[in-house]
């Protein structure tokens, strides 16, 4: 597998939701992850979310996402219901050694974080010549 493992903590979190009935902490960032051609592709769900407040880091192959969401009312208001989560969300994706974090491209879109992490060009395959005999072919390796 190229992509990765993710925040282990975060699986300790859901069933902690579960038992106790409420949310351990607010760091819910749905994501779906897949590959397209060489590209791997990862789409957060990051509603409400300025892009300004979306910090990417990569150290080593740890790829982390932070973003903060507000939502204080404004100046006098009384907060009825408060239900949507806020404050600061936080993501790690664990990046396989044959993945370029050199060229992560990210785009934010409608409330969407969407990363294009190109397969390393030392990880494609690639075509072996054998020579030998009269005749030469080619095999995949």
């Amino acid at each position: 597998m190229m992509l990765m493992r993710t925040d282990p903590f975060r699986e300790f979190d859901r069933l902690t939701e579960r038992l106790m009935g409420t949310a351990a902490r607010p760091t819910s960032m749905p994501m779906d992850a897949y590959r397209e051609g060489d590209t791997f592709v990862v789409r957060l769900d990051l509603p409400g979310v300025a892009p300004e407040s979306i910090d990417l880091d990569v150290e080593r192959n740890v790829l982390t996402v932070r973003a903060d969401r507000r939502t204080a009312p404004h100046g006098d208001a009384e907060m009825v219901i408060a239900e949507r989560p806020s404050g600061t969300f936080s993501r790690q994706l664990f990046l396989g050694e044959t993945l370029d974090t050199e060229r992560i491209e990210a785009s934010y879109d409608m409330g969407v974080l969407t990363l294009r992490i190109p397969v390393a060009e030392q990880a494609k395959p690639r075509k072996i010549e054998i020579s030998g005999g009269g005749d030469r072919r080619q095999i995949s390796g």
